[in-house]
């Protein structure tokens, strides 16, 4: 999985937004897979971001400072599906979507962070900050199941090149 996480982090730092978007939008189906290789494409994905991700894509937010959830699992999901296959950012085609119907990215500007900012039901994400949070929870996940042999080896089994 490193060799993923290297290409999104390079595709980041060379601005290649489609690429590190396509990879970020892989690497939890492939560590899903190598997780839990009997569940469904989108049971695992689903899973594993919510385990990993999720806690990236919510805040407290307003004077109650209820927590929000930007970012589900099943929107990723179905932003997943559009952007891998269709080449979309558009999900309200999508079935598995729960909250939201667009997603609005932005390239990096010097100095400044603009990221999950929602209005209705159009999200908008910094793109390299949603790749780099994909990158980093892969790393964490990596550190969770670096014990486990059955794992490890499915991992083992992962494309190279070079």
């Amino acid at each position: 999985m490193r060799q993923f996480v290297i290409a999104a982090r390079a595709a980041v730092a060379q601005g290649n937004w489609y690429a590190a978007l396509a990879i970020a939008l892989t690497m939890p189906d492939i560590c899903g897979r190598i997780e839990n290789p009997s569940k469904s494409s989108k049971a695992r994905f689903v899973e594993w971001y919510d385990r990993f991700l999720l806690k990236r894509y919510q805040a407290n937010i307003g004077a109650s400072r209820t927590l929000h959830t930007f970012l589900g699992g099943l929107d990723c999901y179905a932003l997943r599906c559009a952007f891998l296959h269709q080449g979309e950012f558009g999900i309200d085609d999508q079935r598995v979507r729960r909250a939201l119907q667009y997603f609005h990215f932005t390239a990096p500007q010097q100095g400044f962070l603009v990221h999950m900012n929602q209005i209705n039901n159009v999200l908008q994400l910094q793109i390299d900050q949603f790749c780099l949070d994909v990158s980093g929870a892969v790393e964490e996940w990596l550190v969770v199941v670096a014990d486990d042999k059955d794992i490890q080896a499915r991992l083992a089994k992962l494309a190279s090149i070079g």
